[in-house]
C-alpha cells in the first residue's frame, strides 16, 4: 500500500477492524515516511455472476432486471417495496448459490415465480403471463388451475367469518 501523501511504500497498521456489516475491514495506516495517517478498506473480490439467456448470449446478472420485472407484477397489489427488495435478494442469492456457469436465465423466472406465489397470487400470474409467453386465455387458465392446486385451502368460508352460517 503506497501512503496518499508521500507516495512511501512502508507503513504499518495502527487499528483493525470489521465495517460495512462485516464485508469489509476498515484499516488505520500510519506512514513510515511523513508519519500521516490514512484509513483504507479491504473487500472480498466480488465473481460477477454470468446468466445464459435463451438467445445463447451470456450477460452479467442484473438485479435491478428482477426488481422492475416484479415491482410490474406487483403495481396496485398490496406488495411493499421491502417484499420486493427481499425477493431479488433471495433470487440473487439463489443464482450465486446454483453451481452451474453460467446460470440459465430461466432459473431466474423460475426463482421469482416460486416466491411471488406466495405473496401475491395475481402478481404470480402477471409475471407467469410475461415469464412464461401466454399467448391465448387457456394459457391464464391452465396456469390459474395449477395455481389453485398448489394453494392452501382458505382457513374459512364466508358466512363464517360474517357471523352467519346456519
Amino acid at each position: 500500500m503506497r501512503c496518499p501523501y508521500c507516495e512511501s511504500g512502508e507503513d504499518k497498521v495502527v487499528d483493525s477492524r470489521l465495517a460495512e456489516g462485516g464485508r469489509a475491514i476498515r484499516r488505520r495506516r500510519e506512514c513510515i515516511g511523513c508519519g500521516r495517517r490514512y484509513t483504507t478498506f479491504e473487500r472480498a473480490e466480488e465473481v460477477p455472476l454470468l446468466i445464459a439467456k435463451r438467445s445463447g448470449e451470456e450477460e452479467p446478472f442484473e438485479r435491478d432486471k428482477v426488481i422492475e420485472g416484479v415491482r410490474r407484477a406487483c403495481k396496485n397489489r398490496p406488495v411493499s417495496e421491502a417484499d420486493i427488495l427481499t425477493i431479488a435478494d433471495d433470487v440473487e442469492e439463489a443464482m450465486r448459490a446454483d453451481s452451474r456457469r453460467p446460470v440459465p436465465s430461466a432459473e431466474i423466472g423460475r426463482e421469482v415465480l416460486e416466491r411471488l406465489r406466495l405473496i401475491d397470487e395475481v402478481a404470480y400470474l402477471r409475471f407467469a403471463s410475461v415469464y412464461k409467453d401466454f399467448q391465448e386465455l387457456d394459457d391464464f387458465e391452465k396456469e390459474l388451475g395449477l395455481l389453485l392446486k398448489r394453494s392452501p385451502p382458505k382457513a374459512a368460508d364466508d358466512d363464517v367469518r360474517e357471523g352467519g352460517g346456519s
